[in-house]
């Protein structure tokens, strides 16, 4: 197999993996995302990891599915987009068509109701690990600015109940004159 073969491998199984054993959405894929693609691969790097997690969050659709898309386009191109997107999808839609056939069954089972209680544990965990990183990995950069944006929008979202759209765009709109401004004085 050539370099570009293995490479997609890698890319679909490393996708197809983190997306059969994760519960909880796109928050609890993204460490596991970013410990594959920067800690293990090294494809790309914290800062890009952080670049392409805010863009995958601020598009529509689910935020696994636009990260795989991505990263994959970033480490494969066109082809490298498809396959991470089908590694991504292939294990929700193979387990949801599998409990849709037995749905009667799940949703009145105790001992399934009892584990979906003990992992949403797990997923809140998970989440705490991402704000927390992706807080530090914006405290390091030591721009007053981002740290700001990053304070003001967690207040705004969490004790004004702002909607979220709303920050996006308006955070959007401040990183992109942040970017002209310092573009421009270069």
């Amino acid at each position: 197999m050539d370099s570009k073969s293995e490479r997609y491998l890698t890319l679909f199984l490393s996708t197809l993996k983190i997306s059969a054993f994760t519960f909880g959405g796109g928050y609890v894929i993204i460490p596991l995302m970013r410990k594959t693609f920067v800690g293990k691969l090294r494809w790309i790097d914290d800062s890009e990891m952080l670049d392409l997690t805010a863009i995958a969050q601020s598009s529509p659709g689910p935020i696994a599915v636009n990260a795989a898309i991505l990263i994959g386009y970033r480490t494969g191109g066109i082809i490298g987009a498809l396959i991470s997107t089908l590694g991504a999808v292939l294990p929700p839609l193979v387990i949801i068509s599998i409990i849709s056939l037995f749905y009667q069954a799940f949703r009145s089972n105790r001992y399934v109701s009892l584990l979906m209680t003990g992992m949403s544990a797990g997923v809140a965990a998970v989440v705490i690990d991402v704000v927390i990183t992706m807080a530090w990995d914006v405290l390091k950069t030591r721009r007053a600015l981002p740290i700001i944006m990053m304070a003001v929008t967690f207040i705004l979202a969490a004790f004004l109940s702002v909607n979220i759209i709303l920050l996006i765009i308006a955070a959007g709109c401040v990183g992109y004159a942040d970017y002209i401004i310092r573009r421009k004085q270069q």
